[in-house]
């Protein structure tokens, strides 16, 4: 099978083309023959072996791909051979055959396009997960979304509204500002050009968010202790600045507010009854349109490297795929 292959850790100059035997499915897996792949910010970091989960290598980077399955492991049941899935798994998908556990691999309708299935389950499942699970987002209150014109804020938008709240999402540019409007949102903020602080107190009469979606990191974090609200929840995505930021202790203690963590790989392996339950809910949006994933570019299989560099480059708004 083809391949996109990383053998030394590097930029993503290091990613090859190859012709590799397909993997050997393993007890509780499915492998799936691979339409479409959504590329995530992880996958850099992979590649450059900055994330918390470093492969051997040699490795396919890629976490997230849509196929038709053509082999089931021992003990597999909620899937068949032939059934068409989205599936997740940390690495692999960028190759013709990609393996993936029984709980995390997801049958989806067939009226749903290969590249809006294979830009769902990463960022759709962790949005979910951390506004419904972790903070508890009511109806009525306000969810600020940092870096809400890439992927995981783009779904944040859109399961926010889904969800009741006002939403307010916050960015780096104006062009930016205009992608986050037309996906729902309330009211943006451009943090390119002003104070995320300042006007997110403005837009709320004072009081701040009720909930923070932060992917950001950074300095992005730290203003996000400043505006958000008494006893308001700051949800932990990642770091996409590169930037982990320490954070001052008074300022959570002052606000009476909470900083969570949302480790959704980790949520999946624990708890996968629960994850196969959020995943009914976002397939069902995804059917009736309540949600639909923003794509602003798909690439051919063989131009992985560009396709990564509009993710390197933060020009990509909302998700880029690779279609095989």
């Amino acid at each position: 099978m083809k391949a996109q292959v990383v053998r030394q850790l590097g930029g993503i100059e290091s990613l090859q083309l190859e012709e590799v035997a397909s993997p050997a499915v393993r007890g509780g897996q499915v492998k799936v023959e691979v339409e479409a792949v959504g590329l995530n910010f992880p996958d850099l970091l992979m590649i450059q072996g900055l994330y918390q989960f470093k492969p051997d290598l040699p490795f396919s980077p890629g976490a997230e791909a849509c196929g038709r399955v053509i082999e089931i492991g021992e003990g597999v049941t909620d899937v068949a051979v032939g059934d068409r899935v989205m599936a997740v798994n940390m690495a692999g998908a960028m190759a013709e055959h990609f393996l993936a556990h029984e709980y995390n691999t997801f049958r989806i309708p067939d009226d749903l396009t290969a590249e809006k299935a294979a830009a769902l389950s990463m960022t759709y499942g962790t949005t979910y997960h951390a506004l419904v699970d972790r903070a508890r987002l009511e109806e009525g209150e306000t969810l600020l979304v940092t870096g809400a014109s890439g992927g995981v804020g783009t779904a944040a938008i859109q399961i926010g509204k889904a969800l009741g709240a006002r939403v307010i999402a916050a960015v780096s540019t104006d062009a930016k500002a205009q992608v986050a409007a037309s996906l729902g949102a309330d009211a943006t903020v451009n943090y390119g050009t002003g104070s995320l602080k300042d006007e997110v107190k403005e837009l709320t009469e004072g009081k701040g968010a009720d909930v923070v979606y932060e992917p950001v990191g950074g300095d992005i974090f730290l203003q996000t202790l400043r505006c958000v609200a008494w006893e308001g929840r700051i949800l932990v995505i990642g770091f996409a600045s590169g930037k982990i930021p320490s954070a001052p202790m008074n300022l959570p203690l002052l606000k009476g507010s909470s900083i969570i963590g949302v480790f959704w790989g980790g949520f999946t392996r624990r708890d996968p009854t629960k994850n196969r339950a959020n995943f009914t809910q976002i397939l069902a949006w995804a059917a009736d349109g309540t949600i639909d994933p923003h794509i602003s570019e798909t690439f051919p299989f063989d131009e992985a490297k560009e396709a990564l560099s509009q993710l390197a480059n933060r020009t990509a708004t909302g998700k880029v795929v690779l279609l095989l």
